[in-house]
């Protein structure tokens, strides 16, 4: 006897779900790849440059103590010859690693990332001595650039963060409506779960399960990552986290102080001091940054010395915030992690979430294999729809 091999039918809801999922896809498919992609190859971005610059990130026999950061300012500025000032300079706690000096200037009115990055080096310089190690033209290091595909696929990062954010949200659509496709009305039903290749030779077929099983078990850590990454795009989104974690709209602004000039000023050595109080109060941080040319990030001038401590080492999470007088480099302002509320907290931390560093070396491992299947999502999604319309012709 022949066994009738009937269709499954299939519910109005997932008939729908499945169309909206197709032709979403499609249109969103090649930006959801390009952003897969380059967030997969940033996740590590940290380990391989510290192998990469590991001559000039770290000094084999540190002697005395390190010069004044004036003088070593200096020493940059008339060596390396930029046109552009000094930003900042990253001061490690761990006497074996380089002092960073950074420059970085932005034209936010241009259209594209090449024009709106002025100049973004990074100079390595040993603060024993104060030989130049190494200088980085950032603006086009590979993990810069792809840093910035991802970001605003290179325009500018003002307005190319929305054009990303979009092909994002459409993408969280389709992750929410693969769980929905992908749930069985039997549970029992191991397909579901996993691969039966046993028998099973139509590369259709196969490439269908990629799609479907890969899919479901990566989509809720791709949820994850998805929402931290408009986080940053969109402000509602923020301030929605905002109003969940401390039940206000907006993150605290940020406290006033003004600096005084007067005969106690102590002139050149204000960074050193700021610095040497830094180092009483944090001792056991990482690393601490503290602006060199008398602005904040979006380019006005400072009243003030702000100094931003970081905890841990390749971590953004936890970080302290000093505030010192930028002539007399007294003490006005001390904000320590732990004051801080749960918003302000997590804004800290939903970098390290969305990169997976927050999670340690096994959180990284499970960001880039997620990332690479959210990569092969849209090839095995395309091959499906494209194999769908391959058919083969029936024989007269």
């Amino acid at each position: 006897m022949n066994k009738k091999h009937h269709k499954k039918k299939i519910s109005p809801l997932k008939k729908w779900v499945g169309k909206l999922h197709l032709y979403l896809g499609l249109s969103v498919g090649l930006i959801v790849f390009i952003i897969s992609l380059t967030g997969t190859l940033y996740v590590f971005k940290d380990e391989v440059q510290q192998l990469l610059r590991k001559e000039v990130i770290y000094i084999k026999n540190p002697n005395g103590v390190p010069l004044s950061i004036d003088i070593l300012k200096k020493k940059v500025s008339s060596e390396v010859q930029e046109k552009y000032p000094l930003a900042s300079v990253d001061i490690p706690l761990n006497k074996y690693k380089s002092y960073k000096f950074l420059y970085y200037e932005k034209n936010k009115g241009a259209w594209n990332y090449f024009e709106e990055v002025l100049v973004n080096k990074t100079v390595y310089i040993n603060q024993y001595t104060g030989k130049i190690l190494g200088v980085y033209n950032e603006k086009y290091d590979f993990f810069n650039l792809i840093k910035y595909i991802h970001w605003s696929l290179l325009l500018n990062s003002d307005w190319g963060k929305y054009v990303v954010g979009i092909p994002v949200i459409i993408f969280i659509f389709m992750l929410v409506s693969g769980i929905i496709l992908w749930w069985p009305k039997n549970k029992k039903t191991k397909g579901s779960f996993w691969f039966k290749w046993k028998n099973i030779q139509n590369w259709k077929r196969k490439n269908y399960d990629l799609h479907r099983i890969l899919g479901f078990y990566s989509s809720f850590i791709a949820l994850l990552i998805s929402i931290t990454g408009i986080y940053f795009s969109y402000p509602y989104v923020k301030n929605t986290f905002n109003l969940i974690l401390s039940g206000s709209w907006e993150l605290p602004k940020d406290k006033e102080f003004g600096s005084v000039k007067s005969n106690s000023s102590t002139g050149n050595h204000v960074y050193d001091m700021a610095s040497q109080k830094t180092k009483e109060l944090y001792g056991n941080s990482s690393s601490f940054r503290i602006p060199l040319n008398g602005k904040n990030k979006k380019g006005k001038a400072l009243q003030n010395l702000p100094i931003i401590v970081y905890q841990q080492e390749g971590k953004l999470n936890i970080r302290n915030q000093l505030v010192f007088d930028k002539y007399s480099s007294k003490l006005l302002y001390n904000l320590p992690h732990q004051d801080l509320n749960n918003a302000q907290k997590y804004a800290h931390a939903n970098y390290d979430i969305h990169t997976g560093s927050y999670f340690g070396v096994i959180g990284k491992i499970i960001w880039f294999i997620t990332g690479l299947i959210c990569t092969s999502l849209p090839i095995t999604g395309f091959l499906f729809w494209w194999g769908k319309q391959k058919k083969p012709s029936k024989k007269k």
